[in-house]
């Protein structure tokens, strides 16, 4: 019992330090990529650094439930891939202790870290995102620290576009030189244009104001009477002033001024679990209630009118018939005048449009209130997402840093931001389709926690199997099994041999090995074609045989003491079928032909392993040669009897 709590204080003290570090780094970029979001909306409005501090501080506290998800995978993946390449996860389970025990003290840390996730999303992140977005709403309204730029027309101040010629301003004390301003604050056509040798631009001290004092120049400015229209030749009569000295007080309020927080408490973002359910029942119900009562109405537009009893004398409604205006519709309006034809199609076509002004009005208000309540399902739902979230990103990292065996921040930072980009798009793919009303809230909000949960159970089942599915060495002899690549044989001088050859019997296998490579380089000449495929039976028999007796004869002959003879034998290639076995399956061949890219992949590989299969057998032919001919100098063999 000892020796597991000290294993639970043992696993614990290599994850949480982890957790802690990843949380940070995880919280860290978020804060930055919502600093580059926003940050053209705070550069130049001379933002106080108690406000900026506040935006960060309810950003941090905004991204926590998605920091911890992240930050868990991450840590998660370098605890055990540390303990794998240590070896320690293999000596801990080499003392019989499984991986789900090993697990279990960080299974329920982390379940308690979920019901925290859950608490933050509920009781603190409304409170911070309402805050939050106050504070970014009031720096977006907040008219930027003015500078009047060089060579362009500056359009910053409302009413007024000021130029500066390029290459006229002094930085040192914001004089600037060459100045034209056009005054547009009473109409385009009371303008006034003032031209000044230089000027200077400065805030008032109540902020509230701009004040533009300019030196050594002239104004022009036209008359316009509007109480009568001017001739289209009448000259309109003008005032040219010039002044040596002139300041132009200009409204232009520069002091930050905070939002109602009020603004944002009716959003779903900034609302608790119960404010959340009572809007999305009190919305339904009133959604529900709209419906019936305009559908009742519509019925009444649409049918009650339109086959309401006419006042018609000449066709009067049988009791048995419907009570349409008209028993036939084309005769009663053949017979009428063209004006009244006419009226008539009028007042239907009027009709028709304002109903469906009405209803399309309708359906959009309907749509906004759907909208509205979707978003709080979806809101209601994604706490509960986000928190399991935490859960299902631990069993996906734990086995893949068991399997892989690497630590430090290398491989597994590499994997943890492409899980969680892998995450983050399904997550923002269903949330679409949720939001929309293509799919149901449950659908789009839970997709991501579908796909990953399978992803986890998968790499969990590996893992406590001990698979080798991301070993580097199993998928090079797997891809070296596919495309029939041949390894080098390597063999040593034995010290002890319990048996040594018989050359007169390897004499004859080689003999018999010979013949047998002859044949099948004989019945594999003819190049198959594309459409083989359909009918070829994979599996070569006779191929096989020859392997088997080239591999008998090796070991055989490796008991020999010669370094010749054993040098010899590792010329022998080491041949391999292709497997192509599944394509035994008559269907299968049958997609492949069909499917053109799969079965024109499939015959190249055929092809190239037909033909390293033919140089193959060539090569143990030509290795017996020279094998039997060595045997023979060496005095190997047993004279004959004459």
């Amino acid at each position: 019992m000892f020796r597991v709590k000290r294993l639970y204080s043992f696993v614990l003290e290599a994850f949480l330090p982890l957790l802690l570090l990843t949380f940070g780094v995880c919280l860290f970029i978020l804060l930055m990529q919502f600093l580059w979001k926003y940050v053209n909306d705070m550069v130049g409005k001379g933002i106080d650094m108690i406000i900026l501090s506040k935006m960060f501080f309810y950003a941090a506290i905004s991204f926590i439930p998605q920091t911890l998800p992240l930050a868990v995978l991450l840590a998660s993946l370098m605890t055990f891939g540390n303990l794998g390449e240590r070896l320690e996860l293999l000596a801990i389970k080499s003392a019989g202790v499984s991986l789900f025990r090993i697990t279990r003290p960080l299974v329920i840390s982390l379940v308690f870290i979920a019901g925290i996730s859950f608490y933050f999303q509920n009781n603190i992140v409304p409170v911070s995102q309402s805050k939050l977005w106050t504070i970014v709403l009031s720096i977006k309204q907040k008219s930027p620290e003015l500078d009047i730029p060089e060579g362009s027309f500056c359009k910053e101040i409302s009413g007024y576009n000021v130029y500066v010629r390029h290459r006229h301003k002094d930085r040192n004390n914001g004089m600037m030189y060459d100045m034209m301003i056009y005054d547009l604050s009473k109409g385009f056509e009371n303008a006034t244009v003032i031209v000044a040798d230089s000027g200077k631009l400065k805030v008032s001290d109540d902020k509230f104001y701009l004040v533009l004092t300019l030196y050594n120049g002239e104004s022009f400015e036209n008359y316009i009477n509007k109480d009568r229209r001017r001739a289209p030749n009448e000259k309109v009569p003008y005032r040219r002033e010039t002044f040596s000295l002139k300041e132009i007080l200009i409204v232009y309020d520069t002091n930050f001024n905070m939002a109602d927080e009020s603004i944002m408490k009716n959003r779903d973002m900034s609302k608790d679990m119960q404010k959340l359910i009572q809007f999305v029942d009190s919305a339904q119900a009133y959604a529900d209630s709209v419906c019936l009562a305009t559908e009742g109405t519509f019925v009444n537009k649409v049918y009650g009118n339109t086959f309401k009893q006419s006042s018609v004398k000449e066709t009067p409604p049988k009791p048995d018939q419907d009570t349409t205006v008209i028993g036939n519709w084309d005769d009663y309006f053949a017979d009428k005048e063209p004006t009244v034809q006419k009226e008539m199609i009028e007042q239907a076509k009027s009709r028709v449009e304002s109903m469906k002004n009405d209803y399309v009005f309708e359906v959009f208000q309907q749509s906004e209130r759907l909208l509205k309540i979707r978003g709080h399902n979806i809101e209601i739902q994604k706490r509960f997402s986000l928190a399991l979230a935490c859960l299902i990103f631990f069993f996906i990292g734990a086995p893949l840093g068991a399997i892989i065996r690497k630590g430090g921040l290398g491989m597994p930072a590499v994997l943890s931001v492409f899980l969680f980009l892998f995450y983050y798009t399904i997550d923002i793919f269903g949330l679409k389709m949720a939001r929309q009303g293509v799919w149901s809230v449950w659908q789009g909000v839970w997709l991501s926690t579908f796909v990953l949960s399978a992803l986890g159970s998968f790499l969990t089942y590996k893992a406590v199997n001990d698979s080798v599915m991301l070993n580097s060495d199993a998928w090079k002899d797997f891809l070296q099994r596919f495309t029939g690549k041949r390894e080098v044989r390597n063999y040593q001088r034995r010290e002890v041999i319990m048996s040594p050859p018989h050359y007169e019997e390897a004499m004859e296998q080689m003999t018999a090995l010979n013949e047998a490579c002859a044949r099948y380089l004989d019945q594999s000449g003819k190049i198959p074609h594309y459409l083989s495929f359909r009918q070829t039976i994979y599996g070569d028999k006779p191929l096989q045989a020859i392997i088997d007796k080239e591999e008998s004869l090796i070991d055989d002959l490796r008991n020999s003491t010669e370094n010749l003879i054993l040098g010899k034998l590792m010329d022998y290639p080491i041949i391999k079928q292709t497997s192509f076995d599944f394509l035994n399956n008559r269907y299968i061949r049958w997609t492949c032909l069909i499917v053109f890219p799969v079965g024109l992949a499939l015959y190249a590989i055929q092809l190239y392993s037909r033909k390293n299969i033919r140089n193959d057998i060539k090569t143990v032919c030509k290795v017996n040669n020279e094998l039997m001919n060595e045997l023979k100098r060496l005095g190997m063999l047993k004279p004959t009897a004459n």
